[in-house]
């Protein structure tokens, strides 16, 4: 199936279920069983039930703060790990330290680049770092996977990656959004050919419409992929354009910023990714980004959800009047009020005192009574305003904070 990396890609609804039945409960035994500290947090499940996004919903978020604590405590992995011995180990901004297993493609990012249409005939010039963070291996791992050769370039020396892509006859780009612009302006400044290149596969930062449209004027087809060095591959555009498909290797749960609730199919939330990884079984792992879920499924034939892509950091906590307020807060003023589909607390700057407006979407509301559930639930006071249901932007922020800082 040339078309598709493997079969799993294209499985109809209820394959894909009856997978997730089998795999999701072991992946929770495994973790349990061998990690401590996943079994920590886990001690009173039962990983014979949890077989379903529904239930798994029912167990707590790790957050990176969390991983991070146990790590300095713990190191180096904090007691998350399964295996005892990796084949490599990085370090990130925190310091926060990842492993990395001996299999093939551990990252899962062979699906993405096959995706991008590189074959065993492309010579791949990977941009990414090779350098205490895993991306430059993620990549290695995933041109491997499809056959392809590797120009292990890494980063700086504009001029050298020029020759080298043009002498070694590279076809296919590895890096970030950017960084093919700054080797191909370097090209054109040097009168060099760099033509061959005709795929490229980006991460790490946004890939901007614009800077999409230029390699394409290029004759460069530019596809993402969104990935972490935790989680390996979480999702990826396919030639389709329309979306990013979900990894075969993870679950993932669009939920209400800073809580574990789910949103509604097409509302803005926080990612949160269990890995089906056994040496690395991050259950519930919050990544602190926002994106929302896409409906049906991709033109290009591959089944699995599909989500848009990067959308903003889900981090929302603010301070108001010196107290904290946080989203799992404003979460719980909604669970409250059956009558409330949806709230968002804005904070202002008013003649040197914060202002704190709390709307909420309901057809019908007592504000009066809202008012003393916000008094209770965020620990201070401030006005209430009913909007229509509907009203509030499709952006994932339940609190706005728009006071100026400079």
């Amino acid at each position: 199936m040339p078309e598709f990396f493997d079969k799993l890609e294209i499985r109809s609804a209820d394959e894909r279920a009856a997978a997730m039945r089998m795999m999701l409960p072991a992946q929770i035994n495994n973790a349990v069983t061998n990690a401590p500290a996943m079994a920590a947090r886990l001690a009173l499940v039962d990983s014979a039930n949890v077989t379903d996004r529904a239930a798994l919903q029912m167990l707590p978020v790790l957050r990176k703060s969390e991983l991070g604590a146990a790590q300095a405590q713990n190191p180096p992995f904090g007691g998350f790990a399964v295996a005892t011995q990796f084949a490599h180990v990085f370090q990130s901004p925190g310091p926060i330290y990842e492993p990395a297993g001996r299999g093939d493609d551990w990252w899962r990012l062979g699906r993405f680049l096959h995706a991008c249409g590189v074959r065993s005939v492309d010579v791949v010039q990977n941009c990414f770092s090779y350098h205490l963070t895993p991306a430059g291996l993620m990549f290695e791992s995933a041109a491997k996977a499809v056959g392809a050769t590797v120009f292990p370039a890494g980063t700086g020396q504009t001029e050298l990656q020029v020759q080298a892509a043009s002498q070694l006859g590279v076809t296919a780009y590895a890096g970030t959004p950017d960084y093919l612009k700054i080797i191909l302006d370097k090209a054109d400044e040097m009168g060099v050919d760099l033509s061959r290149i005709t795929r490229a596969g980006v991460g790490g930062g946004a890939l901007f419409p614009s800077l999409r449209a230029e390699y394409a004027d290029r004759g460069i087809q530019c596809l993402q992929c969104y990935a972490t060095a935790d989680l390996g591959n979480i999702a990826y555009e396919s030639q389709a354009m329309e979306g990013m498909i979900v990894d075969e290797g993870v679950i993932v749960e669009i939920v209400t910023s800073g809580t574990g609730i789910p949103v509604a199919e097409g509302e803005v939330g926080e990612v949160i990714v269990t890995s089906l990884n056994p040496d690395y079984p991050l259950i519930r792992f919050a990544t602190g980004d926002l994106s929302a879920v896409l409906a049906g499924t991709s033109p290009c034939g591959r089944t699995n959800m599909r989500i848009k892509g990067w959308m903003g950091r889900a981090d929302q906590t603010t301070k108001i009047k010196g107290m904290f307020v946080r989203p799992e807060q404003v979460a719980a003023l909604v669970a409250a009020h059956p009558e409330i589909v949806k709230a968002r607390v804005i904070v202002e700057r008013k003649g040197e005192q914060d202002i704190m407006l709390v709307q909420v979407e309901a057809a019908a509301a007592n504000t009066e009574t809202i008012s003393d559930t916000v008094q209770s639930v965020l620990k201070l006071r401030g006005t209430v305003e009913i909007v229509a249901v509907g009203s509030l932007p499709n952006d994932g922020l339940v609190i706005d904070d728009r006071r100026k800082y400079d």
